[in-house]
């Protein structure tokens, strides 16, 4: 076993109650676990980091913060009276996790929290359910929680023996994780793009793409976000033609209106986690067959194994930092998650860093190996645009030249 110096065992988390045999076992094993994963930085305060009981036995009443695991429910699902008592608890606040055994040996996982219901399907190992509560003390929310829980190994296999230096046994290796289920069928690998997309801005119009192409940015995207926009094919089909002036490694790219896209010629497009769950299978059969990239946006483990099941040309992660640019759900990644992203996912996938991104922190950006960067107002709001575009540019050469 690997363990960290200082590291210490959970410290938002307890496993109960504590005269339980069980659950006294739950603890000690998520407290090795937790010391593997170290170091891991700014975790928060007491005051302000979700603090979680994990049950050993179905509790009488339950709130937030409280998380239940039902383990053995029936491969045809709960009755009705145990349904009744998981959507009490849900109601009080409770985190619900229900997993089927099923004779494959695989298990389905079933999580019901305030903000949805996720559903996987994986392998079991002996130090799951710890492995959950260690993820957890992280700072995880349950869903994110869960696919890296299930992700661990308790022979290791689970990460790579090259990033233990730095990430200890942190879970990188994407063929241990699970399945999210519920999504349509997906009909294959998306076409490739360059694996080291560079500088990438996302514009609000046309005019912003043509001055991109005056000096031949080789990733842009278009983003415009109201479907009635009066001259959205327009808009689209300039930026399609001034993507077509980039004399090298052009790839731009459309923001949600892909049909549209196809329409003009695109070279790809990009959709954020619920447009692709929107999307019918022959929607989807369509958007692949017409041969366009696609980019898909995720906030966390669990959305990028939900985008990874459609093979797409690469991922987006976000935010890294607060961005006033766009209302988002989740809390800012930070570079310690985005480090990790890169090694799951940078062996499969080039990924593109997003949210609050400028010339300030582009360098400890490019430092967790993330080869892509997608800026906002770092361009928009330049004082002189030709010169931030060119200085970030040249960040991305210096990185490049030195492998």
């Amino acid at each position: 076993m690997t363990t960290h110096a200082g590291a210490a065992g959970l410290s938002h988390v307890r496993c109960v109650p504590a005269d339980e045999p069980l659950a006294n076992a739950w603890q000690q094993a998520a407290d090795e676990i937790r010391a593997r994963l170290a170091p891991w930085p700014s975790v928060p305060a007491r005051d302000t980091a979700p603090q979680w009981r994990l049950h050993a036995k179905t509790p009488a009443g339950a709130g937030q913060g409280d998380f239940v695991w039902w383990p053995l429910v029936p491969a045809h699902g709960l009755g009705t009276v145990a349904a009744v008592q998981r959507d009490a608890l849900r109601a009080s606040g409770a985190v619900v996790l229900c997993t089927s055994v099923l004779p494959s040996g695989q298990v389905h996982d079933t999580l019901y929290t305030a903000d949805g219901v996720y559903r996987v399907a994986g392998v079991d190992d002996p130090a799951f359910f710890p492995a959950l509560a260690a993820f957890l003390d992280c700072g995880f929310a349950p869903h994110d929680a869960l696919v890296l829980a299930r992700a661990w190994r308790t022979d290791g296999s689970h990460a790579h023996v090259e990033d233990a230096e730095a990430l200890g046994a942190w879970p990188t290796v994407l063929e241990t994780f699970p399945t999210v289920l519920g999504q349509v069928p997906s009909p294959g690998p998306f076409e490739a793009c360059p694996a080291r997309l560079g500088l990438y801005p996302v514009l609000p119009s046309a005019a912003w793409c043509e001055r991109m192409a005056d000096l031949q940015v080789g990733t842009v995207q278009l983003r415009i976000k109201d479907p009635a926009h009066a001259d959205l094919r327009a808009e689209i089909a300039r930026t399609v033609a001034a993507g077509r002036r980039v004399t090298r490694d052009s790839a731009w790219f459309i923001n949600d209106h892909w049909r549209e896209a196809i329409e003009a010629g695109a070279y790809g497009v990009h959709l954020g986690q619920e447009d692709m769950a929107a999307l019918s299978v022959d929607e989807v059969a369509t958007l692949h067959a017409s041969g366009v990239r696609l980019g898909i946006s995720t906030h966390g483990y669990y959305e990028i194994l939900a985008a990874h099941h459609f093979r797409p040309s690469y991922l987006a992660v976000g935010a890294v930092f607060p961005t006033t640019t766009k209302v988002i759900a989740t809390a800012p990644q930070g570079l310690a998650k985005l480090a990790r992203y890169v090694k799951l996912v940078g062996r499969h996938y080039p990924l593109v860093a997003i949210g609050g991104i400028d010339a300030g922190n582009l360098s400890q950006v490019l430092d967790t190996g993330v080869r892509c960067t997608a800026v906002v107002r770092a361009v928009t709001e330049a004082a002189d645009v030709a010169a931030a575009v060119k200085g970030m540019q040249r960040e991305f050469a210096r990185r490049a030249s030195h492998g």
